[in-house]
């Protein structure tokens, strides 16, 4: 570990008043946790990039008419 980055994470741990494994654990586990989150994200987007957006001809043209009778 370099020892700017050292240093840094020791004035933290003292200026949050916790120990330094307390703060390695809780950074750890944040990049962890940012990691499966764009996991997660990435196989939303393969299956939802698979799959028909639009919407049926039907429902659309319903919509449209339901919304030209409403003043807004």
């Amino acid at each position: 570990m370099p020892d700017e980055l050292f240093d840094a994470a020791e004035a933290l741990s003292k200026r949050l008043k916790i120990p330094r494994s307390r703060l390695y654990a809780t950074a750890l586990a944040e990049f962890v946790a940012k990691h499966k989150a764009s996991t997660i994200t990435a196989r939303l987007n393969t299956v939802y990039s698979s799959e028909d957006s639009r919407l049926d001809h039907s429902l659309r043209r319903l919509q449209a008419r339901s919304l030209s009778r409403n003043p807004w």
